[in-house]
Protein backbone atom coordinates (compact mmCIF):
# COMPACT_ATOMS: atom_id res chain seq x y z
CA UNK A 1 0.00 0.00 0.00
CA UNK A 2 2.92 2.47 0.99
CA UNK A 3 4.36 2.85 -2.47
CA UNK A 4 0.54 3.36 -4.33
CA UNK A 5 -0.20 3.40 -7.85
CA UNK A 6 -2.49 6.61 -9.32
CA UNK A 7 -5.10 3.83 -9.76
CA UNK A 8 -5.37 2.14 -6.05
CA UNK A 9 -4.51 6.55 -4.53
CA UNK A 10 -7.96 7.35 -6.29
CA UNK A 11 -10.00 4.06 -5.21
CA UNK A 12 -8.62 4.89 -1.81
CA UNK A 13 -9.56 8.97 -2.17
CA UNK A 14 -13.34 7.82 -3.00
CA UNK A 15 -13.50 5.52 -0.32
CA UNK A 16 -12.48 8.17 2.51
CA UNK A 17 -14.76 10.80 0.75
CA UNK A 18 -17.76 8.64 1.33
CA UNK A 19 -16.47 8.47 4.88
CA UNK A 20 -15.82 12.15 5.17
CA UNK A 21 -19.38 12.70 3.46
CA UNK A 22 -21.66 10.30 5.12
CA UNK A 23 -20.47 10.74 8.59
CA UNK A 24 -20.94 14.45 10.61
CA UNK A 25 -18.09 14.75 13.55
CA UNK A 26 -14.67 14.14 13.44
CA UNK A 27 -11.78 14.03 16.00
CA UNK A 28 -8.32 14.82 13.99
CA UNK A 29 -5.15 14.23 15.72
CA UNK A 30 -1.14 14.10 14.81
CA UNK A 31 1.83 13.47 16.95
CA UNK A 32 3.30 14.50 19.86
CA UNK A 33 5.67 17.34 19.55
CA UNK A 34 3.97 17.83 16.58
CA UNK A 35 5.85 19.47 13.75
CA UNK A 36 4.77 21.37 10.32
CA UNK A 37 2.76 18.74 8.70
CA UNK A 38 1.35 17.41 11.86
CA UNK A 39 -0.48 20.37 12.93
CA UNK A 40 -0.32 21.99 9.10
CA UNK A 41 -2.50 18.87 8.10
CA UNK A 42 -5.19 18.86 10.92
CA UNK A 43 -5.51 22.56 10.08
CA UNK A 44 -5.61 21.74 6.51
CA UNK A 45 -8.41 18.83 6.94
CA UNK A 46 -10.56 20.52 9.57
CA UNK A 47 -11.53 23.35 8.14
CA UNK A 48 -11.62 21.93 4.62
CA UNK A 49 -14.61 19.66 6.81
CA UNK A 50 -15.48 22.78 8.45
CA UNK A 51 -16.53 24.67 5.54
CA UNK A 52 -19.03 21.38 4.90
CA UNK A 53 -20.70 22.20 7.89
CA UNK A 54 -19.18 19.12 10.11
CA UNK A 55 -18.39 19.03 13.42
CA UNK A 56 -14.55 18.82 13.87
CA UNK A 57 -12.36 18.71 17.14
CA UNK A 58 -8.64 19.17 16.08
CA UNK A 59 -6.24 18.48 19.03
CA UNK A 60 -2.89 17.37 19.53
CA UNK A 61 -1.01 15.89 22.87
CA UNK A 62 1.48 18.84 23.15
CA UNK A 63 -0.81 21.78 21.32
CA UNK A 64 0.60 24.05 19.02
CA UNK A 65 4.12 24.55 19.14
CA UNK A 66 5.04 28.85 19.66
CA UNK A 67 6.40 28.86 15.85
CA UNK A 68 3.39 28.13 13.93
CA UNK A 69 0.49 29.85 15.90
CA UNK A 70 0.74 32.11 12.94
CA UNK A 71 -1.17 30.01 10.86
CA UNK A 72 -5.00 31.01 10.42
CA UNK A 73 -6.98 28.68 13.09
CA UNK A 74 -4.63 26.75 14.66
CA UNK A 75 -6.00 28.41 17.54
CA UNK A 76 -8.76 25.81 16.95
CA UNK A 77 -6.00 22.50 17.74
CA UNK A 78 -6.63 22.33 21.64
CA UNK A 79 -4.84 19.56 23.89
CA UNK A 80 -7.08 16.65 24.33
CA UNK A 81 -10.45 16.84 26.78
CA UNK A 82 -9.92 14.66 29.66
CA UNK A 83 -13.38 13.19 29.01
CA UNK A 84 -13.68 10.79 25.28
CA UNK A 85 -15.24 12.99 22.56
CA UNK A 86 -18.67 11.51 21.37
CA UNK A 87 -17.39 11.66 17.42
CA UNK A 88 -18.07 9.26 14.08
CA UNK A 89 -14.56 9.25 12.77
CA UNK A 90 -11.22 9.48 14.51
CA UNK A 91 -8.41 10.78 11.83
CA UNK A 92 -4.71 10.04 12.71
CA UNK A 93 -2.83 12.21 10.49
CA UNK A 94 1.00 12.36 9.50
CA UNK A 95 1.50 9.68 12.88
CA UNK A 96 3.62 6.51 12.23
CA UNK A 97 2.01 4.48 15.34
CA UNK A 98 -0.76 4.58 16.88
CA UNK A 99 0.90 5.11 20.29
CA UNK A 100 2.88 8.24 18.91
CA UNK A 101 -0.41 10.15 19.20
CA UNK A 102 -0.40 10.14 23.37
CA UNK A 103 -2.28 8.59 25.93
CA UNK A 104 -4.54 11.91 26.47
CA UNK A 105 -5.51 11.56 22.85
CA UNK A 106 -5.94 8.05 22.56
CA UNK A 107 -8.49 8.39 25.21
CA UNK A 108 -10.74 11.04 23.51
CA UNK A 109 -10.93 9.17 20.64
CA UNK A 110 -11.89 6.49 22.84
CA UNK A 111 -15.65 6.41 21.31
CA UNK A 112 -15.07 7.21 17.36
CA UNK A 113 -16.88 4.21 15.93
CA UNK A 114 -14.38 4.52 12.58
CA UNK A 115 -10.69 5.07 12.61
CA UNK A 116 -8.83 6.77 9.48
CA UNK A 117 -5.01 6.77 9.64
CA UNK A 118 -3.28 9.08 6.82
CA UNK A 119 0.19 9.27 6.26
CA UNK A 120 3.54 9.12 4.88
CA UNK A 121 5.51 7.04 6.38
CA UNK A 122 7.17 4.42 5.47
CA UNK A 123 7.00 2.06 8.77
CA UNK A 124 3.25 3.05 9.64
CA UNK A 125 1.76 -0.63 10.01
CA UNK A 126 -1.73 0.83 8.68
CA UNK A 127 -3.83 0.91 12.31
CA UNK A 128 -6.56 2.55 11.20
CA UNK A 129 -9.82 0.71 10.12
CA UNK A 130 -9.32 2.24 6.64
CA UNK A 131 -5.62 3.49 5.80
CA UNK A 132 -4.39 6.11 3.25
CA UNK A 133 -0.09 5.67 3.55
CA UNK A 134 1.66 6.80 0.61
CA UNK A 135 5.53 6.47 1.67
CA UNK A 136 6.57 8.29 -2.16
CA UNK A 137 4.46 11.37 -1.06
CA UNK A 138 6.83 14.30 0.51
CA UNK A 139 4.51 15.28 3.00
CA UNK A 140 0.84 14.47 4.59
CA UNK A 141 -0.10 17.80 3.57
CA UNK A 142 0.55 16.70 -0.07
CA UNK A 143 -1.30 14.09 0.49
CA UNK A 144 -4.49 15.92 1.86
CA UNK A 145 -4.35 18.34 -1.03
CA UNK A 146 -5.01 15.48 -3.03
CA UNK A 147 -7.62 13.85 -1.31
CA UNK A 148 -9.35 17.48 -1.38
CA UNK A 149 -8.57 18.65 -5.13
CA UNK A 150 -10.01 14.74 -6.46
CA UNK A 151 -13.25 15.40 -3.77
CA UNK A 152 -13.87 18.67 -4.65
CA UNK A 153 -13.98 19.57 -1.19
CA UNK A 154 -13.88 23.15 -0.10
CA UNK A 155 -10.38 24.82 0.21
CA UNK A 156 -10.82 27.83 3.22
CA UNK A 157 -7.52 29.79 3.34
CA UNK A 158 -6.85 28.03 6.84
CA UNK A 159 -6.69 25.40 4.41
CA UNK A 160 -4.81 27.28 1.93
CA UNK A 161 -1.90 28.19 3.88
CA UNK A 162 -1.74 24.85 6.33
CA UNK A 163 -1.09 22.63 3.26
CA UNK A 164 1.51 25.26 2.33
CA UNK A 165 3.33 25.18 5.81
CA UNK A 166 2.77 21.48 6.16
CA UNK A 167 4.65 20.64 2.64
CA UNK A 168 7.01 23.41 2.99
CA UNK A 169 8.97 22.45 6.38
CA UNK A 170 8.52 18.50 5.47
CA UNK A 171 10.89 19.17 2.22
CA UNK A 172 12.67 21.93 3.88
CA UNK A 173 11.30 24.64 1.53
CA UNK A 174 11.03 22.25 -1.03
CA UNK A 175 14.71 21.16 -1.21
CA UNK A 176 14.70 17.47 -0.44
CA UNK A 177 14.73 14.54 -3.09
CA UNK A 178 11.24 13.65 -2.24
CA UNK A 179 9.74 16.76 -3.63
CA UNK A 180 8.23 16.46 -7.13
CA UNK A 181 7.10 18.66 -9.91
CA UNK A 182 3.37 18.11 -7.97
CA UNK A 183 4.55 19.57 -5.25
CA UNK A 184 5.33 22.45 -7.27
CA UNK A 185 2.43 22.63 -8.91
CA UNK A 186 0.24 22.08 -5.83
CA UNK A 187 2.35 25.15 -4.48
CA UNK A 188 1.41 27.70 -7.74
CA UNK A 189 -2.18 26.22 -7.51
CA UNK A 190 -1.95 27.42 -4.08
CA UNK A 191 -0.34 30.60 -4.64
CA UNK A 192 -3.19 30.99 -7.89
CA UNK A 193 -5.70 30.75 -4.46
CA UNK A 194 -4.10 33.63 -3.05
CA UNK A 195 -1.35 32.63 -0.91
CA UNK A 196 0.98 34.94 -0.13
CA UNK A 197 4.50 33.82 -0.29
CA UNK A 198 7.18 35.92 0.97
CA UNK A 199 4.88 36.41 4.28
CA UNK A 200 4.36 32.48 5.24
CA UNK A 201 7.53 31.99 4.42
CA UNK A 202 8.84 34.80 6.84
CA UNK A 203 6.56 33.46 9.11
CA UNK A 204 7.57 30.46 8.74
CA UNK A 205 11.55 31.04 8.35
CA UNK A 206 12.55 34.12 10.10
CA UNK A 207 11.06 34.39 13.09
CA UNK A 208 12.53 32.52 15.94
CA UNK A 209 13.13 33.31 19.39
CA UNK A 210 16.73 34.19 20.29
CA UNK A 211 16.78 31.00 22.65
CA UNK A 212 16.80 29.46 18.92
CA UNK A 213 20.50 30.99 18.58
CA UNK A 214 21.76 29.89 22.21
CA UNK A 215 20.90 26.39 21.60
CA UNK A 216 22.59 26.55 18.34
CA UNK A 217 25.17 27.51 20.24
CA UNK A 218 25.03 25.26 22.41
CA UNK A 219 24.74 21.98 20.12
CA UNK A 220 27.66 23.31 17.72
CA UNK A 221 30.27 22.98 20.99
CA UNK A 222 28.87 19.68 21.30
CA UNK A 223 29.67 18.81 17.34
CA UNK A 224 31.83 15.72 16.61
CA UNK A 225 32.69 14.46 12.99
CA UNK A 226 33.83 10.78 12.30
CA UNK A 227 37.47 10.61 10.90
CA UNK A 228 36.04 9.64 7.19
CA UNK A 229 34.13 12.95 7.35
CA UNK A 230 30.62 10.81 6.67
CA UNK A 231 29.15 11.05 10.07
CA UNK A 232 28.29 13.82 11.86
CA UNK A 233 26.47 14.03 15.15
CA UNK A 234 25.77 16.51 18.28
CA UNK A 235 23.82 15.84 21.44
CA UNK A 236 21.40 18.22 23.89
CA UNK A 237 21.91 17.28 27.47
CA UNK A 238 18.94 18.00 29.79
CA UNK A 239 20.59 20.32 32.05
CA UNK A 240 21.00 22.80 28.71
CA UNK A 241 17.24 22.50 28.31
CA UNK A 242 16.25 23.74 31.65
CA UNK A 243 19.18 26.21 31.52
CA UNK A 244 17.81 28.20 28.23
CA UNK A 245 14.32 27.03 29.14
CA UNK A 246 13.52 25.51 25.61
CA UNK A 247 10.28 24.53 24.25
CA UNK A 248 10.55 21.11 21.94
CA UNK A 249 9.96 23.21 18.77
CA UNK A 250 13.03 25.23 19.25
CA UNK A 251 15.93 22.41 18.05
CA UNK A 252 13.11 21.74 14.96
CA UNK A 253 15.42 21.46 11.65
CA UNK A 254 18.78 22.28 13.25
CA UNK A 255 19.89 19.14 12.27
CA UNK A 256 19.62 20.55 8.72
CA UNK A 257 22.88 22.71 9.50
CA UNK A 258 25.43 19.46 10.46
CA UNK A 259 23.63 17.55 7.67
CA UNK A 260 25.06 20.70 5.22
CA UNK A 261 28.93 19.74 5.82
CA UNK A 262 30.01 18.86 2.61
CA UNK A 263 31.17 15.56 2.84
CA UNK A 264 28.57 14.56 5.84
CA UNK A 265 26.52 11.51 4.26
CA UNK A 266 24.37 11.01 8.10
CA UNK A 267 23.32 13.70 10.35
CA UNK A 268 22.57 12.82 14.08
CA UNK A 269 20.99 14.76 16.67
CA UNK A 270 20.92 13.27 20.59
CA UNK A 271 18.61 14.49 23.12
CA UNK A 272 17.71 13.94 26.45
CA UNK A 273 14.18 14.13 27.50
CA UNK A 274 13.06 14.62 30.75
CA UNK A 275 12.04 10.84 31.66
CA UNK A 276 15.44 9.58 30.35
CA UNK A 277 14.51 8.69 27.31
CA UNK A 278 16.78 9.46 24.80
CA UNK A 279 15.78 11.26 21.57
CA UNK A 280 17.59 10.42 18.21
CA UNK A 281 16.96 12.03 14.95
CA UNK A 282 18.79 10.83 12.08
CA UNK A 283 19.20 12.36 8.43
CA UNK A 284 20.39 10.43 5.52
CA UNK A 285 22.39 12.71 2.59
CA UNK A 286 22.60 9.60 0.39
CA UNK A 287 19.62 6.82 -0.77
CA UNK A 288 22.05 4.14 -0.16
CA UNK A 289 21.98 4.84 3.45
CA UNK A 290 18.47 3.86 4.77
CA UNK A 291 18.34 5.04 8.48
CA UNK A 292 14.97 4.21 8.60
CA UNK A 293 16.28 0.59 8.39
CA UNK A 294 18.91 1.88 11.47
CA UNK A 295 15.69 3.08 13.40
CA UNK A 296 13.60 0.31 13.44
CA UNK A 297 16.52 -1.77 15.07
CA UNK A 298 16.08 0.13 17.97
CA UNK A 299 11.85 0.80 17.55
CA UNK A 300 12.30 3.84 15.84
CA UNK A 301 10.81 4.56 12.51
CA UNK A 302 10.31 7.22 9.56
CA UNK A 303 11.26 7.63 6.19
CA UNK A 304 14.45 6.04 3.78
CA UNK A 305 16.45 9.73 4.18
CA UNK A 306 14.93 10.82 8.19
CA UNK A 307 14.07 8.93 10.95
CA UNK A 308 13.95 9.10 14.65
CA UNK A 309 13.91 6.66 18.09
CA UNK A 310 13.28 7.31 21.06
CA UNK A 311 15.17 4.58 23.49
CA UNK A 312 16.35 3.73 27.09
CA UNK A 313 19.25 5.97 28.55
CA UNK A 314 22.11 6.93 29.60
CA UNK A 315 22.96 9.21 26.58
CA UNK A 316 26.23 7.94 26.40
CA UNK A 317 25.45 3.98 25.83
CA UNK A 318 22.25 5.13 23.40
CA UNK A 319 25.31 7.08 21.49
CA UNK A 320 27.66 4.44 21.19
CA UNK A 321 24.97 1.85 20.26
CA UNK A 322 23.09 4.01 17.14
CA UNK A 323 26.90 5.34 15.98
CA UNK A 324 28.19 2.08 15.92
CA UNK A 325 24.64 0.94 13.64
CA UNK A 326 25.06 3.96 11.08
CA UNK A 327 29.06 2.99 10.81
CA UNK A 328 27.97 -0.13 9.72
CA UNK A 329 25.55 0.65 7.29
CA UNK A 330 27.93 3.37 6.02
CA UNK A 331 30.48 0.43 5.40
CA UNK A 332 28.81 -0.97 2.87
CA UNK A 333 28.45 1.60 0.46
CA UNK A 334 31.42 3.82 -1.41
Amino acid sequence: MSNMTEMNKEGKFAEIGKILSENESFLLMSHVRPDGDAIGSEIALGFSLKAMGKTVYMINEDGVPESLTFLKGSGEVTTPPSEPLDVDVAIALDTATKPRLGENSLHAASKAKLWLNIDHHLSNPEYGDVNLIDSVSPATGQILYDLIKFLDFPLPEETRDSIYVAVSTDTGSFQYGSTTAKTYEMAADLVREGLQVGKINADTYDNHPYRRLELMRALLNTLDISEDGRLAHWELKDETRISLELVPDDSEGLIDLIRGVSGVRVAVFFEELEDGKIRVSMRSKDKAVNVCDVALKFGGGGHAMAAGIRMEGPLAAAKVKVLAELEAALSQVA
